[in-house]
């Protein structure tokens, strides 16, 4: 009888123990398949920035560049329905891109708009301070836009790669048409 007793109590620590430990052993696989996924992202945002030829803005540069006052050309390259009209970065003036790469300037793409319309909507001074966003870092609208800037001649082009979803997150107030 003791021990059966003995056997019980040690069946009933396996249990406590493996009952315990699961949910931390899958909490540690999710951690490493969440940084698989944040490596992906990071590794695919670099080479845009390669391709491109554009530099980044974090989301607290460009604040500080807002609150400083420095002049630049701000582009939210989001729909307008789905995203820009419910809440954009203030100040910041509408081109819709594509998510995938745009190696091409296709106006289906760019709702009808050419690429004269977009440097247009940049200004004349290539020198011009010019940061473009989208929604959030997996979102490659931005880098479309970014891309199209250094190939229009434009010098200083920034994404801002976290963008609205950032932005927001920062507790950074947004406009909206709404």
């Amino acid at each position: 009888m003791k021990f059966a007793n003995i056997l019980l109590v040690f069946s009933v620590c396996i249990g406590i123990v493996c009952g315990l430990t699961a949910p931390a052993t899958a909490f540690m696989k999710n951690k490493f398949e969440r940084e698989v996924e944040k490596e992906q992202s990071a590794v695919k945002l670099v080479r845009e920035v390669q391709r491109g030829g554009y530099d980044l803005v974090t989301t607290a540069e460009l604040k500080k560049w807002m609150d400083q006052g420095r002049q630049m050309v701000l582009i939210d390259t989001m729909p307008y329905d789905k995203s820009y009209k419910k809440a954009h970065i203030p100040g910041a003036k509408l081109f819709l891109f594509p998510i995938p790469e745009m190696k091409a300037w296709d106006n289906r793409e760019t709702a009808g708009k050419s690429k004269a319309a977009f440097e247009k909507l940049l200004g004349p001074d290539k020198q011009a301070t010019v940061v473009i966003y989208c929604g959030f870092v997996k979102c490659s609208r931005s880098h479309n836009g970014a891309a199209w800037a250094v190939k229009l001649g434009y010098k200083n082009v920034y994404r801002f790669s976290g963008g609205i979803f950032a932005w927001k997150g920062a507790g950074y107030g947004v406009g909206s048409l709404e």
